[in-house]
């Protein structure tokens, strides 16, 4: 689940997470024998047990690659102006969270992993959906390690439990945000005090489309049923969506959105009582509410209501990438780094769920393990931001029926027009620049309903035409007419 707020935690749905390489040591490896230092910037907070849990990761970097791990963490609301800034001043590092993945691909700020992936990260490489390498295709290349987690997307509603139960909130017939209006009317009612729905700075609202170039670009498919889905679009301009950004703008007026949400960054953790409602993607790797639930610690903390059919994106395939930067003096190690990170799990169980014998211990049912009361989201690592989902164990009240569900659901999900279309963005940078410029005015102050959507997409869509908007939308409608054609 997110980016969403950033979306969608999966499996273990823990926030905050991120990683960085530091020299040490000196074991007779794959270097030389010389242990190098790789620098990793992460999107979230950086675990209160940090030092710990990496301490035992670094030895088994140690052993398997002669390479140890540190962190840069940047905080969900910062991370995308300031990796913009670290491109473009080609600030050095060697592996990162992707940000605009597609067009600094192409820009040849990210190293091609093509034949490094199958070749130094074989085992990683070959347990990756299909979904994973087709939508992160770039030119026919492929410049990330995405993380193997949640192939399929729903948007959702998440209630927080304690609340729903205290209040007695009747929230089954929530599908939309229209249907959202009245429960948090009951709530804020009884709670002035507390946030009602959580919206703050990098928020999207949910209208049923799918995007080629990242969901705070105004370019868009209509993937919902009956939807044109040859057309490239602006999705501002659907009434699906301005009536949704209608409703955003009609809670933040009545307090149920905090009024700083559109430069806000608190995150709001899952295990709080700050928080009525949120918005949250979730995925196979969730088993419905489960995952949620356990990263607030409280069983059937929880609850949700789908406001979106499920659906294998673009987005969703490119939803948490690694990528080793194409300046970095040590591709080969960061590809085997990542390797390790998404094929070992010894290593990464031990930094997404947290301290074995402290948060965590094994059962006699395999890869099933039970948290203990030293389990806390804020001393582990998020699962979709960490590695892959499918090597990490499971808690026990994670059924084999959840699991065959699980398994079932990723075969079943329908697939979206334009998965694998990444449009080749090199005629056309300027006016992507402008238009990048011209979305970081108006994005969160539509979103978060900071603002009133009809008279702000009026002067945004005045402010996009001089941009180049149109030549834009034109290249990218005669490249996706090609790629139709030859799919």
């Amino acid at each position: 689940m997110k980016r969403f707020v950033k979306g969608l935690l999966s499996a273990v749905a823990l926030l905050g997470v991120g990683l960085t390489l530091t020299a040490c040591g000196s074991k007779k490896a794959a270097n030389d024998g010389e242990t190098k230092t790789l620098t990793m910037y992460q999107i979230g907070d950086k675990p209160k047990n940090y030092d710990t849990l990496m301490a035992k990761a670094n030895k088994i970097l140690e052993k398997k690659v002669n390479a140890r791990l540190k962190i840069n963490y940047i905080g969900y609301g910062d991370y995308a102006q300031k990796m913009s800034v670290i491109v473009s001043s080609g600030e050095g590092y060697d592996i990162a969270k992707a940000d605009n993945y597609t067009v600094n691909a192409q820009k040849g700020a990210y190293a091609d992993l093509t034949q490094l992936l199958p070749k130094h990260a074989s085992k990683a490489y070959k347990s990756l959906d299909p979904a994973y390498i087709q939508g992160n295709k770039v030119n026919g290349k492929l410049y990330a390690m995405p993380v193997n987690a949640n192939v399929y997307r729903t948007q959702t509603i998440a209630f927080n439990n304690y609340f729903v139960k205290k209040y007695n909130i009747d929230i089954s017939k929530v599908n939309s945000y229209q249907d959202l209006e009245s429960v948090l009317k009951k709530f804020h009612a009884a709670e002035p005090n507390v946030v009602a729905f959580k919206a703050t700075k990098g928020f999207k609202a949910e209208a049923g489309f799918d995007y080629p170039l990242t969901d705070r670009m105004p370019f868009a498919v209509d993937v919902t049923d009956g939807g044109d889905a040859t057309k490239i679009v602006n999705p501002y301009d659907s009434k699906r969506m301005q009536t949704n950004l209608g409703y955003l703008h009609k809670f933040y007026q009545k307090g149920y959105i905090p009024q700083d949400a559109a430069t806000n960054t608190k995150e709001y953790g899952l295990n709080s009582n700050a928080w009525f409602a949120r918005q949250e993607l979730v995925g196979p790797y969730d088993y419905g509410n489960q995952a949620l639930s356990t990263a607030s610690g409280k069983k059937n903390g929880i609850v949700t209501r789908e406001i979106s059919a499920p659906l294998k994106t673009t987005g969703q395939a490119q939803m948490f990438n690694w990528v080793v930067s194409n300046s970095s003096q040590n591709k080969v190690l960061s590809v085997k780094v990542l390797g390790v990170l998404n094929s070992d799990p010894e290593l990464l169980n031990g930094l997404v769920w947290g301290e074995e014998g402290k948060a965590w211990e094994k059962t006699d049912q395999k890869d099933k393990i039970k948290l203990l009361d030293g389990y806390a989201a804020d001393r582990s690592m998020g699962a979709w931001m960490t590695g892959d989902n499918s090597i990490l164990y499971t808690t026990i009240d994670v059924t084999d029926k959840m699991l065959k569900d699980r398994d079932e659901s990723i075969e079943s999900a329908k697939t979206s027009p334009i998965l694998g279309f990444n449009p080749d963005t090199s005629k056309i940078k300027t006016q992507i620049t402008n238009i990048q410029n011209v979305m970081n005015q108006y994005t969160d102050q539509l979103n978060t309903g900071t603002a009133d959507p009809k008279a702000t997409i009026k002067k945004m869509n005045a402010a996009l035409k001089t941009a180049g908007y149109e030549e834009v939308r034109a290249e990218l409608q005669k490249q996706y007419d090609q790629f139709r054609k030859a799919n």
